[in-house]
């Protein structure tokens, strides 16, 4: 049996967690301009490391927000969202981000983010 390296980690005992991303969606105040459907609100589809609550508070409290959120953020919105997270890497969270808000935007939203 060869003997370990001095300070050689063992790959079987990965201590960190993997990290989750996740897409949210919040829906906007009437405020922030004119709906594409009147049924429909406006809303802002984003990606983030940190859970959708979180993100939200985030927005609210201006830490990397946008201006849409941070001026116009009514609430979250996880019917929207819920069946999509987690995503395992953050490719996986840009491209479902985008793929969200396309989809929201074919069924009447007025949707803001999601580049």
């Amino acid at each position: 049996m060869p003997k370990k390296k001095r300070g050689a980690k063992d790959p079987s005992k990965n201590t960190r967690p993997r990290p989750s991303y996740y897409v949210y969606v919040i829906e906007l105040d009437d405020a922030v301009g004119k709906r594409v459907r009147a049924d429909k609100p406006a809303v802002y589809v984003g990606q983030s490391a940190v859970a959708p609550e979180e993100r939200y508070a985030q927005h609210r409290r201006g830490y990397r927000s946008s201006r849409y959120v941070r001026n116009h953020g009514v609430r979250l919105r996880p019917k929207l969202y819920r069946n999509y997270n987690p995503l395992p890497d953050r490719d996986s969270a840009l491209a479902t981000e985008a793929h969200l808000a396309d989809r929201l935007r074919k069924r009447g939203f007025t949707v803001f983010g999601g580049h």
